[in-house]
């Protein structure tokens, strides 16, 4: 049997405000898409070892720069591949001024690294998403490649004040950042952000090697409870969410079970089939 706090955290788990609108929430669709998104590079500074853009890169899937989307948006991604700060906050800042000319009051949400500086953007944007997986400079250093753990803390810090939903997102690699995540989550807690976002590996074979060089247990990944367990014990410091495409199906899952501890038999299957690829249609770049 479950502890009682595991049972009514998992009853009341909910997914972060940049899931708002997706199509992931919907079961009824079929082939649910992330929400259209603005792509400046495929370019980033960092080398992270399950990283999926670097699969679109090397397997010629990824795309090109411009908006990816229907025309009535009601989010854009700044942006899903690469780091778009490299570009500059300069570009950045002026292709959401160009996407609110053309869409209107469309809520900007931004995915970053968090290895650059941001807060010029205050204002601009509605969601600053921080990727950060690990509690200290020697882990970082495994996922990434680059030593820029305590750079991308001072840049959430600095961020705490400004005028948008914080959101620090983490993924889950069992056997490598289990009790890494919950010291995350105290840091995280104490810093002030508004969310903390923690979702399982995608594991695509290109990363594969990569991964199980750090101890990464793919059988473990496949563990929907192992995943929330390691997502509970973090929300005793912070307000942690799940993607909501996951939230959706757990609460169909949860309708079907007669015991809440037969979620320990439950797997998902962290293997991707195929190469990350947007699907959404390209319409336009902006020239800045």
């Amino acid at each position: 049997m479950f502890s009682e706090g595991f049972e009514k955290f998992v009853l009341k788990l909910n997914y972060p405000k940049h899931c708002i609108f997706c199509e992931g929430l919907d079961l009824s669709i079929k082939e649910p898409k992330h929400h259209p998104s603005y792509e400046i590079t495929t370019a980033c500074n960092l080398n992270c070892i399950y990283c999926y853009s670097k699969v679109a890169v090397n397997r010629g899937t990824a795309p090109k720069e411009g908006y990816y989307g229907d025309l009535n948006p009601k989010v854009v991604t700044i942006s899903q591949y690469g780091e778009p700060l490299l570009a500059g906050v300069d570009k950045v800042a002026k292709i959401i001024e160009k996407l609110r000319e053309i869409f209107g009051d469309v809520r900007i949400d931004l995915q970053t690294n968090g290895t650059i500086d941001f807060t010029d953007l205050d204002g601009l944007i509605d969601i600053a998403m921080v990727s950060l997986d690990v509690a200290n400079s020697e882990s970082y250093k495994i996922v990434t490649g680059k030593d820029k753990f305590h750079d991308v803390l001072e840049n959430i810090e600095n961020a705490v004040n400004m005028d948008c939903i914080l959101t620090v997102r983490s993924v889950f690699l069992p056997n490598f950042n289990d009790s890494e995540l919950v010291k995350l989550a105290k840091i995280l807690g104490d810093i002030g952000v508004d969310e903390h976002f923690i979702q399982p590996c995608s594991v695509y074979n290109d990363c594969l090697n990569d991964l199980l060089s750090v101890g990464f247990d793919v059988e473990r990944s496949n563990s929907l409870y192992d995943y929330l367990k390691v997502v509970y014990d973090c929300s005793e410091f912070v307000n942690v969410v799940i993607p909501g495409c996951i939230k959706a199906v757990l609460d169909e899952i949860l309708k079907q079970l007669e015991d809440l501890s037969d979620l320990k038999f439950v797997r998902r299957n962290s293997i991707a089939r195929e190469p990350p690829k947007i699907r959404r249609e390209w319409r336009f770049v902006i020239d800045v």
